[in-house]
């Protein structure tokens, strides 16, 4: 597996490959990842679009209630767990951060509410940080192509860590997240158009033969 090219092959076909969720600062993007986990980044769009008109600061998403923030965020899915998730953020925010999202992922991971991929995408998009937040995507295509392999999201971020170099972490894990949404799907992965199937383990263990 040749994990240089590899990534000249993900860099030469996105090679604008950025975050898709849309947001205007440190505390938008956060909300916005927690709503992204197992729902699409258009539809987060939707409902960050209007949510965000009047709750957008910690302080002021406190004014909802947790029942009332369920209402904003239904269509997301998971909605009870994700308004959970929001809430206890944002109250961790204004105790222990004056109301500011850290720039650190050692205190991004210490919010409650916030996982480990929430921590790494916000370091890493919003503060510039080195950093790879491993999704469903993620997670998928690594395997797939034998950069990473592992059974869970941390052992995968820590086999691209080490075949990654740092400072494309954070451009690695957009360019898997586009693969995984364009070309290497869940269901019926699209080999036969695929310019890495000749790179990729998964293709040449199962239909390189």
């Amino acid at each position: 597996m040749d994990t240089q090219a590899i990534l000249t092959e993900l860099l030469r076909l996105y090679p604008d490959a950025r975050p898709a969720l849309r947001y205007q600062s440190a505390y938008e993007l956060l909300v916005a990842v927690i709503l992204s986990a197992q729902c699409t980044d258009e539809r987060v769009n939707k409902v960050t679009a209007e949510l965000f008109k009047e709750h957008n600061t910690p302080q002021s998403m406190l004014a909802l209630s947790k029942e009332q923030l369920e209402e904003h965020i239904y269509s997301c899915g998971f909605y009870r767990n994700k308004a959970a998730h929001i809430l206890s953020a944002s109250r961790d925010l204004v105790e222990k951060y004056g109301g500011e999202v850290p720039s650190t992922l050692e205190e991004l991971r210490t919010l409650a509410g916030v996982g480990r991929k929430t921590a790494n995408v916000v370091y890493s998009v919003a503060f510039g940080g080195d950093a790879i937040a491993v999704d469903t995507h993620v997670f998928r295509v690594a395997n797939r192509l034998g950069l990473a392999e592992g059974k869970t999201p941390e052992a995968v971020e820590r086999g691209l860590m080490e075949v990654i170099p740092k400072e494309l972490w954070s451009k690695a894990h957009h360019l898997l997240i586009y693969h995984g949404r364009r070309v290497c799907h869940a269901q019926r992965p699209a080999c036969a158009s695929c310019t890495l199937s000749g790179m990729c383990k998964w293709y040449l263990a199962h239909m390189g033969q």
